[in-house]
């Protein structure tokens, strides 16, 4: 029986440098490469204290990955979430994005969804907040899901 990949969390400064050097690689294999987005992915963001990695560990590195930003106001920003091409299919983004809202708790929530995933997202308690708009050369809509009470 396959084992079911655990997910991880950590704050930049639990990260050890592999970890972060094989999800680095995972974003940009990913988010620059495959898609062709040539975009300063080393945002300054990942450093900051707020910031949360999450990530599917797999036995080759990470499966899939998001990254949980502290936004004024305590407002949860989630981003980057990627997975990998070969283990796209398996439902990972969704037990990721579970495990990302398990974290995130109450707090309201935002994130800027690439439009052809916007139901996956829907899926998760997130609406449609603005008009869709262009990032990148991919479409993209923000949504957000209200804090719950």
């Amino acid at each position: 029986m396959p084992h079911t990949p655990e997910v991880r969390s950590a704050s930049f400064t639990d990260l050890d440098a592999r970890t972060f050097h094989d999800l680095l690689r995972l974003r940009i294999d990913v988010f620059v490469v495959e898609q062709a987005c040539p975009y300063p992915e080393l945002d300054g963001r990942d450093v900051e204290p707020g910031t949360r990695h999450l990530w599917l560990a797999g036995d080759g590195g990470p499966l899939a990955y998001l990254r949980i930003l502290a936004d004024p106001g305590g407002l949860a920003r989630i981003g980057r979430v990627v997975v990998a091409p070969t283990a796209r299919g398996g439902g990972h983004a969704g037990r990721l994005m579970a495990a990302a809202l398990d974290e995130v708790g109450d707090r309201p929530c935002v994130l800027e969804a690439q439009s052809h995933l916007v139901a996956f997202y829907a899926r998760h308690g997130f609406t449609v907040i603005g008009p869709e708009y262009v990032e990148d050369g991919i479409p993209h809509t923000p949504m957000r899901r209200d804090a719950l009470t």
